[in-house]
């Protein structure tokens, strides 16, 4: 007989937005009951697409909470190429937010969240061209693996799976993966390695769930089609309104959404198994009657629904404890699982149980101990006898009643060995590609997050009957302002390396030095660092200083200068030695991501220093930066020598702008910065008596259209953009200063760069801009709006779409040297 271990802390069907949503949860009566009536329903819909926002929110919340259907949402990636509105995460730091951002939405609207192993590697034309970077092969084995696992009676795609011109590529991929996943999550001779987990499954059917946005009307009358903008008395609100606010967590892409109220028809348009006529259902017995014996079940689950006491919940555990025994009865099978869980989590959730195991501190650290308080409570006073409690290596036996409404505490102290593994979401543990994540272990594969570093399982007898809950140890705090907070308790080593930077920057030298903070995570904790590694075979010399530490309390930061006399651009791996006669290495680097609208977010990398030696000449000394939506091009300047003064409202209005060389506007600076207008006339000024305005790329969407004042002369923001890095660029006018001061720029200073060449081209509608490139993605015409260039009084005013915010920070040489001849436009003589 498999064991039911349940997950405490899981919401299903709450429609309220989760303040903290690592904190253990309780439903309101309403919930409850909404969650009884849940158990009769035995059917199941998954939604498929490419992004976190991607998914239709109205539909999966009428899904899961009208139809109290089983709603997933397989998103073939976590986003991590997209733009961030809230700060300057891009790459893996975004996808890691829009994962907890989709979490967020899915707590609210009741769905379940999935991903494959796909890596958003920014956008694409075609779905041909994210085939050559996401292995459709693999990627189409995940999507059979999801719905095999989830066995949906129903595949809805957002996206069609034909020609759809300005479709994102990653769109239209997700639906031929999803059509053609359909067909072979039915065949037992693809992907034959799942069977021992997992049986084939052939879905009813797989629907297009069209749609009218953008100008592209794909809906039509004759299509299948229902109402979802329907009430719910219990809950509150419309769906409308319910997906609206799940919309809203999508806060890094700027999708806060209004509520909508009345009726809104979904449409469906079918592309395999057999067509809807009067239901989505059609063909499925979405009830008990499709498990051997369930009618027995589903008449013990009706006469708990009627007599169910929203004042007194608890008057129903004893019912669902007798249920439950008959549900385990039954043969084993799909939904016999998945009605045991919600059994298990309602007779949780109606006994009124808190569970709680936390810690006052955020880390658990290897070869340290760590204090878990646990609180117990009974708040309805059902029969519920605690039995054992387990942390890992610790076991509690109790034998203990817990009164009614009356809290049991008690702590206990375990030691964190140093084989207990550091809290790395699963899908960074090992190198990635360029277009997907190497995750080896199959059971991970589709999983939406990192797994609890800890979990106390908390065995309890109610009614007779033994059940155990899965309540993860959380760091627990108050917030002065936000009030009683959980985050996440994350497991790490006695000490962290942190480099000042992950890039430098030799000119011409053979040698590159910086500062590695050292943090002691253990009081008492010794280490020294006495070499480097590196990517690449390379002759090196390194110098620390100093080079052995002693951490002589907890959280202790030394900073540890270093020296590297080196022939070759390379990467170089810092590590220290754990001082234990094992030889281990702590070589890991902590990254930390936090917002209040979502859980902290920890994970660990190899802690790397990328040096380029770089034939960079710059002139000019001070820049001003705007600063944007968030970008990393300030640290870049640095690098390159520059003394960078960051610009806000405030100093915009005070600061005297000739003291700069040139002034560069952040991404989506004139999107999200509503005062940017009012500081037209000064920055026009500026350019007019000699300065240099550079305007990196805005955008022209709904996202934050730009309503200030930008150039000295009209032009256009389109949506052109060239997403092939190694698109060939053509230079208009060679003989630009642009190309030419103070470094000869060539065709070699366009290779090596990274996920796209442009975005939001500018479109000359004055006459007044120099076009200096044209490039194109294939199959499209040549685009000369990346770099416009336009003289203005006595100094220059750029836009570029030229994406620096992507490039600089990866290190890439070319754009350097590029943006170093931009800056110095305005200091080139007989110009």
């Amino acid at each position: 007989m498999k064991k039911i271990v349940l997950p405490f802390f899981i919401l299903l069907l709450s429609v309220s937005g989760i303040v903290n949503a690592q904190a253990p949860q309780s439903w309101s009566s309403a919930d409850m009951y909404l969650a009884i009536r849940k158990l009769n329903v035995l059917g199941s819909v998954l939604y498929v697409a490419a992004h976190p926002d991607d998914e239709n929110t109205r539909l999966i919340t009428y899904l899961s909470k009208d139809r109290l259907y089983r709603t997933g949402y397989l998103s073939m990636t976590r986003g991590d190429g997209g733009q961030n509105l809230i700060g300057d995460e891009q790459g893996i730091d975004l996808g890691l937010i829009r994962t907890q951002e989709l979490l967020a939405a899915r707590r609210v609207d009741g769905g379940e969240q999935f991903f494959t192993r796909a890596y958003d590697f920014g956008y694409s034309k075609t779905p041909e061209e994210t085939f050559t970077k996401w292995d459709k092969e693999k990627i189409l084995s995940d999507v059979v693996w999801v719905i095999r696992k989830f066995q949906p009676d129903v595949i809805v795609t957002r996206f069609a799976s034909g020609p759809q011109p300005g479709n994102h590529g990653h769109h239209v991929a997700s639906s031929i993966l999803a059509n053609e996943a359909f067909t072979a999550a039915a065949d037992p001779n693809r992907f034959p390695e799942q069977l021992k987990y997992v049986q084939p499954w052939k879905a009813q059917r797989i629907l297009l769930n069209t749609a009218n946005f953008g100008g592209n009307n794909q809906t039509s009358n004759d299509q299948f089609k229902f109402d979802v903008g329907g009430y719910n008395p219990l809950l509150g609100k419309s769906y409308g309104e319910i997906a609206a606010a799940s919309r809203s967590n999508h806060k890094s892409q700027g999708f806060g959404a209004a509520a909508s109220r009345g009726e809104v028809l979904e449409y469906f348009r079918t592309t395999g198994g057999t067509p809807p006529v009067n239901d989505i259902m059609d063909g499925v017995e979405p009830n008990w009657k499709r498990v051997t014996g369930g009618e027995a079940i589903s008449r013990i689950i009706d006469s708990i629904s009627t007599s169910f006491d929203l004042l007194h919940p608890e008057k129903s555990v004893e019912k669902l404890v007798r249920l439950y025994k008959a549900i385990r009865a039954l043969q084993d099978g799909y939904w016999k699982t998945q009605k045991l869980s919600e059994v298990h989590q309602l007779i949780a959730q109606c006994s009124g149980l808190f569970l709680d195991a936390t810690t006052q501190e955020q880390f658990a650290v290897q070869t340290d101990s760590l204090r878990i308080n646990f609180s117990f409570n009974n708040r309805l006073g059902t029969d519920a006898v605690l039995q054992k409690v387990q942390v890992d290596g610790f076991d509690s036996s109790f034998s203990r009643s817990l009164e009614k409404n009356r809290n049991f505490n008690f702590s206990k102290t375990i030691f964190v060995p140093t084989a207990k593994q550091i809290t790395q979401p699963y899908w960074l543990a090992s190198k990635m590609e360029v277009g997907y994540f190497n995750v080896a272990d199959q059971l991970s594969i589709g999983k939406p997050d990192v797994d609890p570093s800890y979990q106390a399982l908390v065995q309890i007898k109610i009614f007779g009957e033994q059940f155990t809950f899965a309540q993860p140890v959380r760091y627990k705090f108050t917030d002065p302002v936000r009030g009683e907070l959980y985050q996440p308790l994350t497991v790490l080593p006695p000490a962290l390396i942190e480099p000042d930077e992950k890039y430098k920057i030799s000119k011409g030298n053979n040698s590159f030095s910086g500062v590695l903070n050292i943090t002691g995570k253990k009081k008492g904790f010794q280490t020294f660092l006495n070499d480097v590694g590196r990517e690449k075979t390379d002759k090196v010399k390194v110098d620390y200083s100093p080079s052995k530490l002693s951490f002589d309390e907890k959280n202790k930061v030394i900073p540890v200068a270093y020296t590297i006399e080196a022939n070759m651009d390379n990467d170089y791996f810092f590590a220290m030695d754990a001082n234990n006669g094992r030889k281990d290495l702590f070589h890991v680097g902590m990254r930390e991501v936090k917002y209040d609208h979502i859980p902290y977010i920890t994970y660990f990398n190899i802690a790397t220093v990328n040096n380029k030696k770089l034939d960079l000449k710059t002139y000019g000394k001070k820049i001003g930066y705007i600063t944007g939506a968030g970008d990393k091009v300030p640290e870049a300047l640095e690098q390159m020598g520059y003394e960078v003064v960051l610009l806000s409202d405030k100093e915009l209005s005070k600061n005297n702008f000739n003291q700069f060389d040139a002034i560069i506007t952040g991404v989506r600076a004139y999107n999200t910065h509503d005062w940017m207008n009012k500081h037209y006339d000064k920055l026009m000024k500026y350019v007019h008596e000699g300065g240099n305005l550079i305007v990196q790329y805005n955008t022209s969407n709904q996202i934050g259209p730009v309503r200030a004042k930008i150039a000295p002369y009209n032009f256009n923001i389109t949506r052109t953009r060239v997403t092939d890095e190694n698109a060939a660029v053509t230079f208009l006018k060679p003989e630009h200063p642009v190309f030419n001061f103070p470094n000869k720029i060539t065709a070699d200073d366009f290779t090596g760069w990274v996920q796209e060449r442009s975005i939001y081209h500018g479109s000359d509608t004055s006459g007044k801009f120099e076009k200096l490139i044209s490039m194109n993605d294939p199959g499209e015409k040549v685009d000369d709006g990346a770099l416009l260039v336009a003289k203005y009084g006595k100094g220059f005013f750029t836009y570029t779409g030229i994406v620096f915010f992507r490039e600089l920070p990866a290190g890439v040489p070319g754009a350097y040297r590029l943006l170093a001849n931009i800056i110095a436009l305005n200091k080139k003589k007989g110009f």
